[in-house]
């Protein structure tokens, strides 16, 4: 789906067609011979087009003649997640900048794209191209942070859940949170490099303001790489207590059955003694079974009183 917008009375509103100083957003559904058309037409690679539709595609820039192009990693929501896949995953938004237009291309819809169109960021104007990519750097950023508190959230909860009680399907959420982060750190990583890179070369030629925002959103994007972090390293601790306790409860609870198996093998002994065809104590009184199972009683007794002395029951 081609869509075009431009800011009209400070507003983002959608146009018929395409004019110049537009943003043509491009989300699916894709119809392939439309994007080679509009790569024709805008006399634009149509890898620049296609590269995003990619989900393994790492943030990057690049250039050929008049045309830049900026892939950055973005979050979102995982709306197909199953029991072992993660909340949330990232995926490349293609950014097109040309003499003309910027274009704007991804796989997924995304919260990012859905703000910029509802006119839900200020000052966002498609004809300044350069504010355009740091609007949507910045809102990226965002996203991220407020994806990542509520990750530590989910976090939280679960931790909280499985201290009452220990669950594997506690344990699974705790591993697609873990999924969670392990996309959003290698994704801030790759985006980072990518706005220290257009701030080292200024290959956009943004302006002495621009720079100062693109800064503060490199230091926002640094925060959010430590948070990430921080968050990873302490599921990951998390994690691993969980399983140390699991195996303590483990061996606590074979401890106990191989406790309750010796107890039990006191009165085996005596029972199967007395099955014997020997000559025994007790044969010929009539009160013979009676002696046995005071006898049995008094060894369970004096084994279970030894045990939970030692207190191994």
């Amino acid at each position: 789906m081609i869509r075009f917008f431009k800011r009209e009375q400070r507003r983002i509103v959608e146009l018929d067609s395409l004019e110049k100083g537009c943003w043509v957003n491009i989300s699916p559904p894709f119809n392939q011979d439309n994007l080679k058309k509009l790569s024709t037409e805008q006399n634009i690679p149509f890898d620049y087009l296609i590269d995003s539709l990619d989900i393994d595609e790492r943030a990057r820039y690049e250039m050929e003649e008049e045309n830049h192009l900026v892939v950055i990693k973005t979050p979102i929501l995982n709306e197909n997640n199953m029991n072992n896949e993660a909340f949330y995953l990232s995926i490349p938004v293609g950014v097109v900048i040309t003499p003309d237009h910027i274009f704007t291309v991804s796989a997924y819809d995304t919260q990012v794209i859905d703000d910029m169109i509802n006119n839900k960021i200020r000052r966002l104007d498609p004809a300044n191209k350069n504010v355009f990519v740091l609007k949507l750097f910045e809102r990226n950023v965002y996203y991220f942070l407020q994806y990542l508190n509520e990750l530590n959230n989910k976090r939280s909860l679960f931790e909280k859940r499985m201290i009452k009680s220990l669950e594997n399907e506690k344990l699974v959420r705790l591993m697609n949170i873990e999924k969670s982060l392990v996309y959003f750190v290698t994704a801030l990583r790759t985006n980072e490099m990518l706005m220290m890179k257009l701030n080292r070369t200024n290959a956009l030629l943004f302006n002495e303001e621009e720079l100062d925002l693109l800064e503060d959103i490199i230091v926002d994007n640094s925060q959010a790489v430590e948070m990430a972090n921080i968050y990873t390293n302490i599921l990951s601790t998390t994690m691993d207590t969980f399983a140390s306790i699991i195996s303590n409860n483990l061996n606590t609870v074979m401890r106990r059955l191989t406790t309750v198996t010796l107890i039990l093998m006191v009165p085996t002994l005596v029972a199967s003694m007395y099955g014997m065809n020997i000559s025994l104590p007790f044969e010929k009184d009539p009160l013979a079974f009676l002696y046995i199972v005071l006898i049995s009683l008094l060894a369970i007794g004096l084994t279970s009183w030894y045990f939970l002395k030692q207190k191994w029951l």
